[in-house]
C-alpha cells in the first residue's frame, strides 16, 4: 500500500478532531459573548458550561482516547511495512465509526446508540491490532 494510502484515513481522523476543536471553541464563546457563562464560574477549569458546548468538548477530549491506539498502530505498521489492505480498509471502517460517534455524541447524544458506535470502533481497532500482531509475531 502506498503511504498516501496508509495515511489518508489518519489525515482525516485529524480532521474530525479539529473541526471538534473549532465547534468547541466556537460553542464557548458563544457560551461567553451571550452571558451564558460569566468567566469568573470557569476560569479555574470548572465545568461550568452550558450542555451543548460541553458535548462538543467532551466528544473533543474523547478523541485522545480511542484514537491514540489507532495513531500508535498506523505509526508502527507503516515504517515496519505491515501496513496492507486490510489494515487500510479496518482503519477506513474505524474512522467512519469516530464520526458516527461525534455524531450521536454532539446532536442527540443517545448514550445506547452513542457506546454501540463506539464498542463497534473498539472491536475493529482492536482486530487491527490481533492482524498485527499476528502479522509480526507469526509472519501471516
Amino acid at each position: 500500500m502506498s503511504v498516501q494510502m496508509v495515511l489518508l484515513p489518519v489525515f482525516v481522523q485529524v480532521g474530525l478532531t479539529f473541526a471538534l476543536l473549532i465547534g468547541m471553541v466556537f460553542g464557548r464563546r458563544q457560551a461567553l459573548v451571550s452571558g451564558e457563562t460569566k468567566s469568573r464560574d470557569i476560569a479555574l477549569g470548572e465545568p461550568n458550561w452550558p450542555k451543548g458546548a460541553t458535548q462538543i468538548a467532551n466528544c473533543y477530549r474523547n478523541q485522545f482516547e480511542l484514537p491514540l491506539l489507532f495513531y500508535a498502530l498506523i505509526a508502527l505498521a507503516l515504517p515496519l511495512r505491515h501496513a496492507d489492505l486490510f489494515i487500510v480498509l479496518m482503519s477506513w471502517v474505524f474512522v467512519v465509526t469516530r464520526f458516527a460517534h461525534a455524531g450521536i455524541f454532539v446532536t442527540e447524544n443517545n448514550l445506547g446508540r452513542r457506546s454501540s458506535v463506539w464498542l463497534a470502533g473498539v472491536l475493529v481497532l482492536l482486530a487491527m491490532w490481533i492482524y498485527f500482531a499476528l502479522k509480526i509475531l507469526l509472519l501471516i
